[in-house]
């Protein structure tokens, strides 16, 4: 049956959910701050300060779900971007009660010894970390009291189409330029890479089963490659060499966090890349039966966006 469905945030994963929403022909409104932005074929874009409770609470009026993938606009306007956005999203979820589907990260995590899987406690410390764990802990605790009901996905460090501003995809330009380049961390550690195509089928497809609410789930992710390893693929997926890739000196997060907001807020995430980093998403492959996108598609969606930017 077709439905209503409200997407909030256009970034490449609100883009992503409201396409495969679209394609399963369903009503899709599309939020945005501005409303602009490239035509999804069957989304309506909508204005609307993603801030403001009341507002969503009408657009969610009658929708099935309401999903939350907006991506604020850098790392040091979190503990104030945040609060409130979360708090419009639950206002609209029990005004409308429309399902609120998630779109996390795996930073409350914080540093692990193995894959992540689904039910590790939200142990990281840091302030980013914390504020998306009491985000998820708040709402999960609506859904208890049957206030709301809720879902969040979680995936790793995006690839795909239409994202650029992420590690992997940053670099990528000058590497399929035929340019070395540098990464933060390790170029060498394994790592988890999750295409947005794959992390707004996850958000579809929880929303769309009663029984998978109240949880936490992983996006369908593809085996870890390490940043040296993902940047040789990217390259070789359009018929480019490789390139030669090192990591920065791990003093410039210090020195350089002194002048640099970007490069001050990535000292509490850095170990993601120092670190084997690996997502565990057998449990929705194997209870909804989403697979990743194949791993040499999502290289090549990943170059192509990388030469058009």
């Amino acid at each position: 049956m077709n439905a209503r469905h409200v997407v909030v945030g256009a970034g490449p994963v609100g883009l992503a959910t409201a396409r495969e929403l679209a394609a399963q022909g369903h009503e899709v409104i599309l939020v945005s701050r501005s409303g602009r932005g490239p035509e999804v074929q069957g989304a309506e874009r909508v204005a609307a300060d993603v801030s403001d409770g009341a507002r969503l609470s009408e657009l969610a009026e009658g929708a099935t779900a309401i999903y939350n993938c907006v991506n604020p606009p850098s790392y040091d306007v979190w503990p104030t971007f945040w609060p409130p956005v979360a708090g419009a999203f639950l206002q609209a979820a029990e005004a409308s009660g429309a399902v609120l589907a998630v779109a996390g990260t795996l930073y409350p995590y914080g540093p692990v010894d193995a894959p992540m899987v689904e039910g590790l406690p939200d142990a990281a410390t840091g302030v980013k970390a914390r504020l998306r764990a009491d985000m998820w802990a708040e709402a999960k605790r609506l859904h208890d009291e049957g206030r709301i009901r809720m879902v969040e996905v979680r995936g790793s460090d995006y690839m795909g189409p239409g994202v650029t501003n992420a590690h992997l995809p940053h670099v990528a330009t000058r590497a399929l330029a035929g340019k070395s380049v540098r990464v933060f961390g390790s170029a060498d550690q394994p790592h988890s890479w999750t295409d947005v195509r794959d992390m707004g089928r996850a958000l579809v497809a929880v929303a769309a089963e009663p029984s998978a609410c109240g949880r936490i789930w992983h996006a369908p992710t593809n085996e870890p490659r390490t940043q040296a390893e993902a940047v040789a693929d990217v390259c070789r997926a359009v018929g480019r060499e490789p390139v030669a890739v090192r990591a920065y000196p791990r003093a410039l997060l210090s020195v350089g966090g002194a002048v640099v907001a970007l490069l001050r807020e990535m000292r509490e995430t850095v170990y993601q890349f120092e670190r084997p980093y690996v997502l565990d998403s057998s449990a929705i492959e194997s209870e909804l039966g989403l697979k990743p996108t194949p791993w040499d598609e999502v290289c090549r969606a990943t170059a192509v966006g990388a030469l058009d930017a």
